[in-house]
């Protein structure tokens, strides 16, 4: 198994996607535009760091670097958006698995 060490502004940077996203959807109207162009000028910063080049891009990589921005003191954790009865509904994250 691969083990991957990521750059703190690396990992920094998937938090502030984390924390747009997380805005997005628990206010979906208010400031949408601001942040949806927060959110694709950090996916660009995400994409285009040099961790990727240095390591080459793999799914495997990017699910890594969620899981270690969701851990340490300054973790945190996308929000559950789901569908249900007509409306969408957003809730915390379920625990996670071992």
């Amino acid at each position: 198994m691969t083990s991957f060490r990521f750059p703190a502004d690396l990992i920094e940077l998937k938090r502030q996607q984390i924390r747009a996203c997380n805005r997005l959807a628990v206010k979906p109207a208010q400031g949408a535009s601001e942040l949806r162009r927060e959110l694709i000028r950090v996916s660009c910063l995400i994409s285009s760091h040099g961790y990727w080049s240095e390591h080459g891009w793999s799914t495997a990589g990017r699910v890594e670097l969620r899981r270690a921005a969701e851990t340490g003191p300054d973790g945190v954790r996308e929000l559950m958006v789901q569908y249900v009865d007509g409306e969408f509904v957003v809730t915390e994250p379920g625990p996670r698995s071992p």
